[in-house]
C-alpha cells in the first residue's frame, strides 16, 4: 500500500483518489442498508378505483343477463338490465322530438312508449321549446343503433352526451 502512495506525487491526484474512495463507501453503505432493509415484511396497500369496479360489475350483469335471456333479448338496444341499485354517470340518450308545441311532445313521447315499453323516456321544458329524449345508454353504440330503428318512425332524431341513470 506504501508503493501506492509513492506513485501519487501529485497533491490534486490525492485529492481525487480520495473522493473516489469515498464514493465506492457512501455507494456500498447504501447498498448495504437497503439489502437490511428489505426484510419481508412490508405491508401492501391496495387501491381501488369505483369506477373500474362498476364496470366490472356491469359486464358480469351483462354477460349473466345475456346467458339467462338468449341471444335476442341480449342484443335489444336500450333494455336495461334491472337489479334495483340507481347509479348517475356520463352516458347517451336520443332526442326524438324537439318544438315548441306541448300536444306534440306528449304525442311523439306516447307513440315512443307504445314502440319501446321498456326504454325510459324524459319530457324537459326549456323555453321555448319541449324536448323528449329516450334511453340511458352507457355506450355510444347502443345510442346508435336505437336512432338507426327510429329514423323510420320520428323526423328530427340526434344523440345527446349526458348525465343519465345507470340501473344495476
Amino acid at each position: 500500500m506504501r508503493v501506492f502512495f509513492v506513485l501519487i506525487t501529485n497533491n490534486a491526484q490525492r485529492t481525487t483518489m480520495k473522493k473516489h474512495f469515498l464514493l465506492i463507501g457512501i455507494f456500498s453503505l447504501v447498498g448495504f442498508a437497503s439489502a437490511y432493509a428489505q426484510d419481508g415484511k412490508g405491508v401492501i396497500e391496495e387501491h381501488k378505483s369505483p369506477l373500474i369496479e362498476r364496470l366490472q360489475k356491469e359486464r358480469t350483469l351483462i354477460t349473466s343477463n345475456a346467458n339467462l335471456s338468449g341471444a335476442a333479448e341480449a342484443n335489444k338496444p336500450g333494455v336495461p338490465i334491472k337489479t334495483g341499485r340507481k347509479v348517475t354517470g356520463r352516458g347517451y340518450r336520443v332526442q326524438i322530438f324537439s318544438g315548441s308545441n306541448r300536444t306534440e311532445a306528449y304525442s311523439a313521447q306516447a307513440r315512443f312508449k307504445q314502440i319501446y315499453k321498456d326504454i325510459n323516456t324524459y319530457l324537459s321544458y326549456e323555453q321555448p321549446n319541449y324536448r323528449v329524449k329516450v334511453g340511458d345508454f352507457t355506450n355510444r353504440s347502443q345510442a346508435q343503433a336505437l336512432t338507426n330503428q327510429l329514423k323510420r318512425d320520428f323526423n328530427t332524431v340526434f344523440i345527446f352526451t349526458e348525465t343519465i341513470q345507470i340501473e344495476y
